[in-house]
């Protein structure tokens, strides 16, 4: 490529390679701000400057990627969540917007079971380790153990608690055998749980290249929390709250397992800002 092109006319090229393909026009924006390390506003302001070279060459690459289906996350390496940075790549799954409901509401709940702030805290099945990390940033004074069956998922999150200062206590287990031998005061966690005979459904940038074993479970996705909703009473204080993300079909059948588990508590399912469940509490006070 020998003619050097302004940083307008590489934007203006992105987003309509990428409509083409199908893909959103908005991720040649997040690309070319992250090859060139600015802001939307820093982008915004050089829009008429000429674009290096090899800087063009990698950004023409990672649009070529992404339009492969490579999720933007994964080619700049990082996502935003609850307004902080978190490093993210193939063994775990990218952070969503819906999560962060998840937690507003169990502050929320901390705010009344727990006012001095210092609740003890597990989040099972951690991946990126994005709860356990904002409950700590945003609770100082909480104990936050972190759980995950993979090794290599438990390296990233442990990156991303040294990234923000997050004393986690990371355990590297099945589900709830790490954290037993204790009681904790809440318990978070957003599981696999899509079913397998949904893998159809799924967007190729998701099914294609985020881990399997923290999207599917058996069960119609249930089984997971089938299992926890078994395991929790014996290692959850009272007064206790546990909170679970749920696919938008499953709030009934989650709301079910915890009744059974916790007739005597309030149990409830919460919808997110898109109107679908997507939270079941379990308030054992």
């Amino acid at each position: 490529m020998t003619d050097v092109r302004r940083v307008f006319e590489a934007l203006n090229w992105a987003s309509s390679f990428l409509k083409a393909k199908g893909r959103e026009e908005n991720a040649a924006r997040i690309l070319l701000q992250h090859e060139l390390g600015m802001s939307q506003a820093g982008l915004l302001a050089s829009l008429r400057d000429p674009l290096d070279p090899e800087q063009d060459e990698r950004f023409r690459r990672n649009i070529e990627q992404h339009a492969a289906g490579v999720p933007v996350q994964h080619l700049t390496g990082v996502e935003e969540f609850y307004g902080r940075e978190f490093e993210v790549n193939k063994d775990v799954l990218i952070p969503r917007p819906e999560t962060e409901e998840l937690i507003e509401e169990t502050l929320q709940l901390v705010q009344r079971y727990f006012p001095a702030g210092d609740p003890s805290i597990v989040d099972i099945g951690t991946g990126s380790g994005i709860i356990a990390i904002t409950m700590k940033c945003e609770l100082p004074a909480s104990e936050v153990a972190a759980v995950d069956i993979s090794e290599s998922a438990l390296l990233t999150a442990e990156r991303n608690a040294s990234r923000h200062g997050a004393d986690i206590d990371f355990k590297l287990g099945d589900l709830t055998e790490p954290i037993r031998g204790r009681k904790w005061d809440i318990v978070l966690s957003n599981p696999p749980y899509i079913g397998y005979d949904e893998k159809a459904e799924l967007s190729d940038t998701v099914r294609d290249f985020e881990p399997h074993t923290a999207l599917f479970a058996d069960d119609q996705g249930l089984a997971l929390y089938s299992r926890m909703a078994r395991e929790l009473p014996a290692l959850v204080n009272k007064p206790g709250i546990i909170g679970f993300e749920i696919g938008h079909a499953q709030g009934e059948a989650v709301k079910s397992l915890l009744k059974e588990a916790y007739p005597q508590a309030e149990i409830y399912v919460k919808k997110d800002i898109n109107k679908n469940d997507r939270m079941v509490f379990c308030i054992n006070a």
